[in-house]
């Protein structure tokens, strides 16, 4: 799913409008018994309980279009929670779902308080589908987004990262190993 952007918006301008954050009054989930951190401290301490790779996008040129450090979710239980109920998600930092196998899967955004894009990717790492999933609005819980797709990994980043450096459909997911 690809948009287009009217001339003269910038990248920062689209994040200034889509993807800006606010603060809940909900209560923070825990991980393992353990209590979420907000912003870079949440993912710090997700790459530390997780596990973390780093996920890069290469031109076919092998020129890199993007990366970040992610996350790994690849428990039921680390699936569910994701980056949910978070203030804020570092520029550089991303949550990875790994599936056992190539699947429909639809991603909703439970508690969150900011705008994620989706990226779905096959077995082989080619990204099959893109959501830029706004953020909830203020009398929403997140549940009425629905982003569905097709893949066995599953990458949410910050709003608008995959806009530039335009990481598209058909791209590659790389993973560090």
């Amino acid at each position: 799913m690809r948009r287009v952007e009217p001339a003269g918006r910038s990248l920062e301008s689209r994040r200034d409008s889509r993807c800006r954050t606010r603060r809940l009054s909900r209560p923070r989930r825990t991980v393992g018994g353990a209590s979420r951190f907000d912003g870079r401290r949440v993912f710090d301490r997700c790459n530390e309980a997780y596990g973390s790779t780093e996920v890069r996008v290469p031109t076919p040129g092998g020129e890199k279009l993007g990366s970040v450090s992610a996350a790994v979710a690849d428990t039921p239980e680390r699936k569910q929670l994701g980056p949910s109920d978070t203030e804020s998600l570092p520029e550089t930092c991303a949550m990875l779902f790994v599936y056992d196998d190539v699947g429909e899967r639809t991603f909703v955004m439970p508690e969150m308080s900011f705008g994620i894009d989706i990226v779905f990717a096959d077995d082989e790492g080619v990204i099959t589908e893109v959501h830029h999933a706004p953020e909830p609005g203020p009398d929403e819980d997140g549940l009425e987004h629905t982003s569905p797709g097709r893949g066995q990994y599953v990458l949410e980043t910050v709003c608008e990262w995959t806009a530039d450096p335009d990481v598209e459909e058909g791209d590659v997911l790389r993973f560090a190993r």
